[in-house]
């Protein structure tokens, strides 16, 4: 035993203000005519006239200041979720290398589960070091010598355990050669997660996992200059450094996972209902950017709060100013959507569809109290509702690990996905299609580092949780 470780070898602004407006215009257009762009980069390709000016604005996106940045790439994925799927696909096919718009059209791809035509520039991405054995013909290659950083010990370890059991679950269920493993605590450890990252490399290691804390994320990012490449258990406000990824569950991947499931669903004007946890807050407003992206948008936002006649009330109120309602997201827990469901159904949406966050579920599990639950749509993890190859089945684990059941399961599939996605990220990084069918869905990798996944859909069903129909096409 050491101190800080725990070892075992088992384990110009008027030109970008003028594209901007021309991209807003051009995008109900898309899909409905072409613009020819000449030269020896587009080959005489046809774009569709959102795409280019998508092109135009991605042309000059690296000249502009953070803050006209994040508007001018809020405006790009605006023009490029107008397009069908058939249109993207062959304008992003028809970018020539090193367009700066490819970036951006193969993340579209991604988020729709669609091919990219060819691998992101993965550049700065580096798989030799601790001279690692070739990959196997699946694309597994884990690194030589692993650290994980988990805050093993304080406020956090009840979540850690978990993410650890998971993780390790994964491990030793493979047969192949597997890494020397060292976890470091990070909470444990003298000046915490920075510390602990540089200990885990002065002592090594050629891959680091972790940390999982979203302030300790951003510490290493900012603070270590990662040197060993990591595959950091939370998305921070800063972009993983290139070379690194990201990986996590946030409350903001249930929102862009609901606008994606309204998308397909052709429902654009969209009621929200707000929980009073601020993780709900996060997916609603994450919801919110992500149907303006994809040309939708929250034609009304209600709070809960109140007895049920003021809340109806509030709520015929808000239909009154919002006019078409085609979908309601519920960001609620179970407590709360059990309240508002039937006042939904009582202001005639019971026959829209309604969408939730994947916390729909916590305090749930009584069927004569879930009733009323039945028919609102969630985001869950398909080793929960359905299984997945290599791993037992979530009641099996959970009889034999108290930190696979009730919420914990969810930690407990993301900390074995931790574990495929250091396995095999080579091939996410590199493959144009690389992708992992994990425990919280289909794994792949975004062209600056996030780890997305694709969950499969659940809903209730006689107060029970069943999986949708069509949810493995989800």
């Amino acid at each position: 035993m050491r101190s800080s470780s725990t070892r075992t070898r088992m384990f110009t602004r008027g030109n970008w203000l003028r594209a901007v407006l021309l991209g807003m215009l051009a995008i109900g257009m898309a899909g409905c005519a072409s613009v020819k762009v000449s030269g020896p980069d587009a080959a005489a390709h046809a774009f569709s006239p959102a795409f280019a000016q998508a092109r135009d604005l991605a042309q000059n996106a690296g000249t502009l200041p953070a803050d006209k940045r994040a508007e001018n790439d809020r405006a790009i994925d605006k023009l490029l979720a107008g397009l069908d799927d058939a249109t993207l696909s062959a304008d992003a096919a028809a970018l020539p290398a090193g367009d700066p718009l490819y970036p951006y059209a193969g993340h579209a791809l991604q988020r729709r589960g669609l091919p990219l035509p060819r691998p992101f520039d993965r550049g700065a991405w580096k798989f030799d070091a601790g001279n690692r054995p070739p990959a196997e013909s699946d694309g597994y290659r884990p690194p030589v010598k692993l650290a994980v950083l988990l805050p093993l010990s304080g406020s956090l370890s009840p979540s850690a355990a978990p993410v650890r059991d998971g993780f390790l679950t994964g491990y030793y269920g493979e047969s192949r050669r597997r890494p020397e493993v060292a976890f470091y605590d990070t909470a444990g450890t003298p000046g915490g997660a920075v510390a602990a990252y540089q200990k885990a490399v002065a002592e090594g290691n050629d891959f680091v996992v972790g940390p999982l804390g979203r302030d300790e994320v951003a510490a290493v990012f900012r603070d270590a200059k990662p040197t060993v490449p990591m595959l950091a258990l939370n998305r921070a406000s800063i972009p993983p450094p290139a070379g690194n990824a990201s990986f996590s569950l946030s409350p903001e991947d249930d929102g862009i996972a609901a606008a994606e499931y309204l998308r397909a669903h052709n429902a654009k004007r969209v009621l929200v209902i707000n929980g009073v946890d601020e993780g709900l807050h996060r997916a609603a407003a994450a919801l919110r950017d992500a149907l303006a992206e994809r040309g939708g948008t929250v034609v009304e936002s209600l709070e809960m709060g109140g007895d049920a006649a003021s809340l109806l009330a509030r709520l015929q109120s808000a239909l009154q100013k919002a006019g078409q309602v085609d979908a309601v997201f519920l960001a609620t827990r179970a407590s709360e959507a059990r309240t508002v469901a039937p006042l939904l159904r009582a202001a005639g949406l019971g026959e829209k569809p309604l969408v939730a966050t994947s916390a729909l579920v916590a305090g749930t599990g009584k069927p004569a109290d879930d009733l009323v639950l039945d028919g609102i749509a969630y985001p869950t993890e398909p080793w929960i509702v359905r299984g997945v190859s290599g791993l037992p089945s979530a009641a099996s684990v959970a009889s034999q690990l108290k930190t696979a059941r009730g919420p914990a399961a969810r930690l407990f599939a993301f900390g074995y996905d931790a574990w495929l996605i250091t396995a095999y990220l080579e091939k996410l990084a590199l493959d144009p299609n690389g992708q992992v069918q994990g425990a919280t869905g289909t794994l792949r990798l975004d062209p600056v580092g996030n780890i997305l996944h694709t969950p499969t859909w659940s809903t209730f069903r006689g107060g029970s949780p069943v999986p949708l129909a069509d949810a493995s096409a989800r």
